[in-house]
């Protein structure tokens, strides 16, 4: 089984901050006790103090580790991340000012990102205009979008539920309008809506108000260009 981006980003960041606290507080309080130990009343004449070979050594060995063991931790976790399992499912996002657009392999396009439970998805990232930023935080997940190139990112859903998908990269007046919606249903109910054929594709405009779709999709705002006759 594949490993988890988000628990993998999450180790890495708490490996970080843990490393980088234990490190605050050896220096604040060898900085305390130095201060204590060579104060002015307690040395009147300053000594020479001549170099410690050990001393050297492991402030040497010691942080090459710790940097040895950060990097690699990021490593293993971009490596699983740029890694897109070969039965991902593929959607197209494209990023104007200021929404996101999403486009599946059937030729149904969406303004809200409605994805399988038990399936990988890998997001093939492009823009229209500006420099956009494709994110996901809750799977710790971000990618940017550049106009003229494809992109790509993916993610495997865990939970049902929506979450937020937002552009990171400033793109304009309303960049902080830039919101879109990650949907993830049960397999039944996405299959359901993503074979919808042709014919029914043309009659709708908002595919999730059909009444096979879950109470939760009935609030989200979904559109396709085959509706616009």
């Amino acid at each position: 089984m594949r490993p988890n981006i988000a628990e993998q980003v999450d180790g890495t960041f708490i490996l970080i901050v843990g490393i980088s606290a234990l490190l605050l507080l050896m220096i604040t309080v060898l900085m305390i006790y130095f201060v204590i130990k060579y104060n002015r009343k307690r040395n009147a004449k300053a000594s020479n103090i001549t170099g410690n070979t050990t001393l050297e050594v492991i402030w040497t060995i010691v942080p090459t580790v710790i940097v040895v063991v950060m990097f690699f931790s990021g490593y293993v976790g971009f490596k699983n991340m740029r890694d897109v399992p070969e039965d991902a499912m593929v959607v197209k996002v494209t990023g104007r000012m200021w929404v996101w657009s999403y486009e599946y392999a059937n030729g149904l396009k969406s303004d809200t990102l409605f994805v399988p439970l038990s399936k990988p998805i890998k997001m093939e990232i492009s823009s229209l205009d500006v420099n956009h930023s494709f994110y996901l935080p809750a799977f710790r997940v971000k990618e940017d979008a550049i106009p003229g190139r494809i992109n790509y990112l993916w993610f495997q859903p865990t939970e049902l539920g929506t979450y937020e998908i937002a552009c990171a990269e400033y793109c304009g007046l309303r960049h902080s309008y830039m919101y879109s919606k990650l949907v993830v249903m049960p397999d039944d109910e996405f299959y359901e809506w993503y074979n919808l054929t042709s014919d029914s594709l043309m009659n709708e405009t908002k595919p999730v108000e059909q009444e096979t779709v879950s109470d939760t999709l009935k609030t989200q705002t979904s559109t396709n260009d085959s509706s616009k006759k």
